[in-house]
């Protein structure tokens, strides 16, 4: 072999083997969740009396979304003399006029709810929610993102884990009113349930740290100011505050059995910045605050843990390598005569892979009866979380180089049914150079599979293929979403009546 194939080679296993070690990771995750699956933190009784909540409700520019947010939240059953609302709205358009009408609707009704606006972005919502804190009442905070309906029972079933004085923070896990809406959403929400249900639930009931999610979740005040307050140095300004919350000795339980309703994108470039925002964001926590968590007298477990937590969006630039060196490192063992070589990295794919399939397998088998017909979605998860490999590494990128960028906020369009349109509406993501790219990738193993096929190296089609349908998925969508005519967009909407 000449330099250039064996350092081809070299990066490329070492790589592989970066991935397969956060793919065992995933099945250390699940462990942790079926060993400790009996650890559930039980309530408390009742508090008596029920403290002063203050209910914070972070707006920027949610003229779909605003009302149906006050209307839910004001629905809360909570004695009223005990509850304040907190609409703290930094927002340019339409939503100023309709949340202030929401607001003087309840308060005319005897609802203790303010209406608070910023002229300006600074701190973006960790800013809003530190300026609202400061004329809060409540000596607990909850807090809900414009997306969200959280039910009438809501602070009742979560008040009473406080009853232990050292609990900093009581998170429910999210559900998914449009989750059936496409295949995007149907992806989003396996997504978001393995992060709750197996994430969550596993590092919670085994002592582990797990962060708060930014919405539907309620903070002991002390534990906020102990802390340090919400700062906006990050992205993940809820990320931040848990670690260093955790830090200073405060614990956190995880409820999944109370279900906050919330929209997830059904655009992909919203999905994509959404995503761009979160893992920027955990590797500037990582950044800020690993050191400290390595440096602190803290069990090997928990310290383990937070590495593999807050260190998990690397992974992005590895999969971007990665894709560049499949290729080239296959046609130099082929060429070579080293087919056998080949049989080397299926193992460590097989670790990587398998690992994801199995995790979100476990999650949906244990909130759902009728999952057999939801894994069929796995692979195209895994697909789409490589295609997300381009926007990702830019985040971490970006992160790296203390490049400073505005909190994007996700567009939320009240997309409750099938019935429901986006198309047309405010808010629509502007892509550029990045869907061009992810394209070329998904062309790139195109060719791949076909000099897969056309050598007879079919142990290599499947994982070829992952990265395939990828790449294509979310580099067309892309472009079609954005550039297209809003009725052909409208037309790659799946039939609404049919459905």
């Amino acid at each position: 072999m000449t330099p250039v194939e064996t350092l081809i080679l070299a990066a490329y296993f070492f790589v592989l083997i970066i991935l397969a070690v956060y793919g065992w990771h995933r099945y250390y995750l699940v462990y942790l969740y079926m060993k400790y699956r009996d650890n559930v933190a039980k309530p408390g009784l009742q508090l008596d009396p029920l403290p002063v909540v203050t209910i914070q409700l972070p707006l920027y520019n949610e003229m779909y979304v605003a009302d149906r947010l006050v209307d839910a939240v004001c629905r809360v059953e909570y004695p009223r003399d005990r509850l304040e609302i907190q609409v703290l709205d930094d927002s340019t358009d339409e939503t100023r006029s309709i949340a202030e009408a929401a607001v003087r609707r309840y308060a005319a009704q005897g609802v203790d709810i303010k209406y608070f606006h910023r002229s300006h972005r600074v701190g973006y919502k960790a800013g809003a929610l530190e300026a609202g804190l400061r004329a809060a009442r409540g000596e607990f905070i909850a807090i809900f993102d414009a997306d969200f309906i959280p039910t009438p029972d809501f602070l009742l079933r979560l008040m009473p884990h406080f009853a232990d004085s050292k609990v900093g923070m009581v998170q429910a896990r999210w559900g998914h009113i449009n989750q059936d809406y496409s295949l995007l959403t149907k992806i989003q929400s396996i997504l978001l349930d393995g992060h709750f249900v197996l994430e969550h639930g596993g590092r919670n009931r085994s002592g582990r740290f797990f962060n708060f999610n930014g919405t539907a979740g309620v903070w002991r005040r002390l534990a906020i100011d102990e802390a340090g307050g919400w700062q906006h140095d990050t992205l993940t300004e809820d990320l931040d505050l848990s670690y260093r919350a955790q830090l200073r000795g405060w614990r956190f339980i995880f409820v999944p059995d109370l279900i906050a309703p919330a929209e997830v994108p059904v655009e992909m470039n919203a999905f994509k910045s959404q995503q761009h925002r979160w893992a920027k964001g955990s590797i500037q926590t990582c950044r800020k605050l690993l050191p400290r968590i390595l440096r602190a007298k803290l069990p090997l477990g928990v310290k383990v843990e937070a590495f593999f937590h807050l260190t998990a969006n690397f992974n992005y630039p590895l999969m971007c390598v990665l894709s560049v060196l499949m290729f080239p490192s296959m046609v130099i063992r082929y060429n070579m005569g080293w087919y056998e070589m080949l049989l080397i990295d299926i193992p460590l794919f097989f670790a990587a892979t398998f690992s994801f399939c199995n995790f979100y397998t476990v999650c949906q088998r244990e909130i759902h009866t009728d999952w057999p017909t939801r894994i069929k979605f796995v692979p195209f998860l895994m697909s789409v979380g490589i295609g997300l490999s381009i926007n990702n590494t830019r985040a971490v990128v970006e992160a790296l180089l203390n490049k400073q960028t505005e909190f994007t906020r996700t567009p939320k369009y009240r997309i409750e049914g099938d019935s429901d349109e986006w198309v047309g509406k405010k808010y629509r993501q502007s892509v550029a150079v990045q869907p061009l790219i992810e394209l070329a990738l998904g062309l790139y193993f195109t060719a791949t599979v076909f000099y897969a096929l056309a050598n007879g190296i079919y142990g290599t089609l499947p994982f070829l293929v992952l990265f395939q349908v990828g790449f294509l998925y979310t580099g067309v969508l892309s472009i079609v979403q954005q550039y297209a005519d809003d009725s052909v967009v409208a037309g790659l909407q799946p039939d609404r009546q049919g459905s």
